[in-house]
């Protein structure tokens, strides 16, 4: 049996990375002597086994023929005469189309991975390339992950890309895979690579319309030195992979917390008024179309509906900040108001030389959170039924608010 290494554990070994999943190829042999051999078979779509010892996964060499729209539409061959070189040959960047022989440990590179690597570009394999949508946001993500690296996308795959946004076939995209590479952008060290990728590509207007209607909208100078919207929703994602390294759902809430700026008319630019209420409409368009989880949606929508009160948490009365908590439902789950605050600083932070200020606003929220938490229904007074337990524990947490901060009691129930 003639065993490979292959893509992302040989390409990560190469730039001396932490190697994730190891992959093999299996040249020359069928499904029924895989089996004899006592690997459990696996593959749907294409033969792949599971190593009887290590669980790791084992694929024979195939190719793969377009048969129709899409990147379902594919004709797999994995005859035993495939050959190594025609198996990467199908791969889709040149940096995962490398192998490590098991047997001696020799690199097959027959399409330049190697250099590419050590030139780092992300170059397309051949022409096959365009044949599969997915690549795109693929090409996207590969950037999230390596642009802090110093890759840049070759100039003839990033044209071959824009070739494949226009002739539509990334609208045959399921949803379910245009999520699964934007959540593993998003856990990626820099995410705004995979925004400027796809925007720069002309795909971003496909996937995600919403973010890529903010591109070009200008913002008012004294708050936002970048101007541009497009560019402070790069920044606002990069500061929050810095914040919060690997949390996606930190990361959809920062991609999406000024989606209503997209619809400011041009007659108040640059200012946006209620650009927060505005942004929840299109942000329920793509997470409905892109099926988001519900965690995500829900934190989404607190961020863009509150982010600016959090900005100016300073100035809100008690009663104030005890409605904004209730609203993003923080008292049953504290966890998403630490997670707002998170965002909150990320945005403010995503801004042209802001990058290394305090927020002391996130802090003050989660400690006017926690003073609200400590009050018990024993605090209450005795005898207390139905309507009246429930306008007891807010005005005591309200109270419990106000003397964290500092308010006067007089003053807590007012706006």
């Amino acid at each position: 049996m003639k065993v490979y290494l292959v893509g992302g554990a040989v390409r990560d070994s190469l730039l001396g990375l932490p190697a994730g999943d190891r992959d093999y190829v299996v040249v020359g042999e069928t499904p029924e002597a895989m089996l004899a051999a006592g690997f459990k078979a696996v593959g749907k779509d294409f033969p792949v086994f599971l190593h009887p010892d290590s669980g790791e996964e084992y694929a024979l060499a195939r190719t793969e023929r377009k048969s129709g729209r899409g990147y379902r539409g594919f004709v797999v061959d994995a005859d035993p005469s495939v050959t190594l070189d025609e198996d990467l040959g199908r791969r889709d960047f040149t940096i995962n189309a490398i192998a490590r022989d098991e047997s001696d440990g020799r690199l097959v590179d027959p399409y330049g991975g190697a250099r590419d690597l050590e030139a780092k570009v992300l170059r397309h394999v051949g022409p096959a390339f365009v044949e599969d949508p997915l690549r795109v946001l693929r090409a996207g993500r590969f950037m999230a992950r390596f642009a802090e690296h110093g890759f840049t996308v070759a100039p003839e795959t990033m044209a071959l890309m824009r070739q494949m946004a226009e002739s539509g076939e990334l609208s045959d995209l399921v949803a379910e895979r245009v999520w699964q590479e934007l959540r593993r952008a998003l856990s990626c060290a820099r995410p705004s690579a995979f925004l400027r990728t796809l925007h720069d590509a002309g795909a971003l207007a496909v996937v995600l319309p919403e973010v890529d209607a903010l591109y070009g909208v200008p913002q008012r100078a004294e708050f936002h030195p970048e101007v541009d919207t497009g560019i402070h929703t790069e920044m606002v994602v990069d500061m929050a992979a810095q914040l919060a390294p690997g949390d996606d759902l930190i990361g959809f809430a920062a991609l999406t917390h000024d989606l209503g700026k997209a619809l400011t008319p041009a007659d108040i630019l640059p200012r946006h008024l209620n650009h927060e209420r505005a942004g929840l409409e299109p942000l329920a368009g793509l997470c409905a179309r892109l099926k988001i989880p519900t965690e995500h949606r829900l934190l989404a929508e607190a961020v863009c509906r509150e982010h600016l009160n959090v900005h100016r948490f300073n100035e809100l009365r008690a009663r104030t900040v005890f409605e904004l908590i209730a609203r993003c439902d923080g008292f049953r789950n504290p966890k998403r108001i630490e997670q707002m605050a998170l965002v909150c600083e990320a945005d403010k932070r995503g801004r042209l030389g802001l990058q290394d200020g305090d927020y002391p606003q996130g802090p003050a929220l989660c400690a006017a959170l926690a003073a609200a938490l400590k009050v018990r229904a024993s605090d209450l007074p005795a005898g207390l039924e139905g309507p009246a337990v429930g306008e007891a524990m807010r005005r005591a947490r309200i109270a419990a608010i106000a003397t964290r901060r500092g308010e006067s009691n007089e003053s807590s129930e007012s706006s």
